[in-house]
């Protein structure tokens, strides 16, 4: 299947989605594939996709910062302690091999007097700090209403703690390198920010009980992860269940899914593999997967 450009997928819906967009902006159609890095189930090698395009826009950030550090008469040591960040750090925003978070973006754009310069490219390069085929599901998460999750092999990603997240990056093979492993959990941290949205959305998580018995980076590692995984389930907004090793029918048995509620009602599945995602926007398969949803919780704990 050919990839699809930001200009052509999701335009019905996600304003500059990706790979990972609506498959047919019509509504019904086929999945949206695409081969590459995997996110959740960290497959692939940490590589830029898409031409590097995502990388294009990163580097393009670094350049404008710098042009505009150097216009301000600013050394990297001074420009970092202003942000809070050492000058090595600063030197790889500006080499594009780092990607800064958005507050970070606001904050360079005050102490450099851009003017709002700097926050125009915000949007941008937070998306580009996903992985390719993720950026039309990074999308979604922010402005949905529901979220149903199930998971078969890792905590979802959205609980996961900081050191159970660098503890599954850390298993990788080929090892990722140290700036792309800051760049993934800087992200992964970031996308927790929707369980603190003034409008939260509902959120429910079905875990096989597996997952949370593998000793990833382990006992101290998985005793925190288990801590969060409790206090996340006392939000109001947080339901969490657990598939019992035991239990002898499960309507998951084909593997983990996400259905996701758009503010409009629409809905989407998405799902990932060793080496792909789709994201499928037909109205017939989305309504199966929440039907499927359904199921699973009934046989969860």
């Amino acid at each position: 299947m050919a990839e699809r450009t930001g200009a052509e997928a999701g335009t019905e819906a996600v304003p500059g989605d990706r790979e990972n967009g609506e498959g047919n902006a019509g509504g019904a159609g086929a999945a949206v594939v695409s081969p590459g890095d995997g996110w959740e189930n960290d497959g692939g090698a940490g590589r830029w996709s898409e031409g590097e395009a995502g990388r294009g826009v990163v580097v393009a950030f670094g350049q404008t910062m710098k042009t505009l550090r150097v216009r301000e008469g600013l050394e990297r040591e001074e420009f970092g302690r202003r942000l809070g960040y050492s000058a090595s750090t600063i030197a790889s925003f500006e080499q594009g091999r780092r990607i800064p978070t958005p507050r970070t973006i606001e904050r360079a754009d005050e102490v450099l007097g851009a003017g709002g310069l700097l926050r125009l490219w915000k949007e941008q390069v937070e998306r580009a700090q996903y992985p390719v085929f993720f950026q039309g599901m990074a999308v979604l998460e922010k402005k949905c209403l529901e979220l149903l999750m199930y998971d078969t092999h890792v905590v979802n990603g959205l609980l996961q703690t900081e050191e159970y997240m660098r503890a599954l990056l850390a298993m990788r093979r080929p090892p990722l390198d140290s700036e792309t492993v800051e760049q993934r959990v800087t992200a992964r941290l970031a996308r927790q920010d929707i369980f603190d949205r003034k409008s939260a959305p509902l959120l429910s998580f079905v875990v096989n009980e597996a997952v949370l018995r593998h000793r990833y980076g382990g006992t101290d590692v998985l005793r925190g992860q288990l801590e969060l995984i409790l206090l996340a389930g006392q939000k109001q907004n947080v339901e969490i269940q657990v598939m019992p090793t035991e239990c002898e029918e499960n309507a998951g048995v084909n593997g983990p899914f996400t259905v996701v509620t758009r503010k409009d009602g629409k809905k989407f599945v998405y799902t990932e593999t060793h080496t792909t995602s789709s994201l499928e926007a037909d109205p017939e398969q989305t309504a199966l997967a929440a039907a499927r949803y359904g199921i699973i919780r009934s046989q969860a704990l």
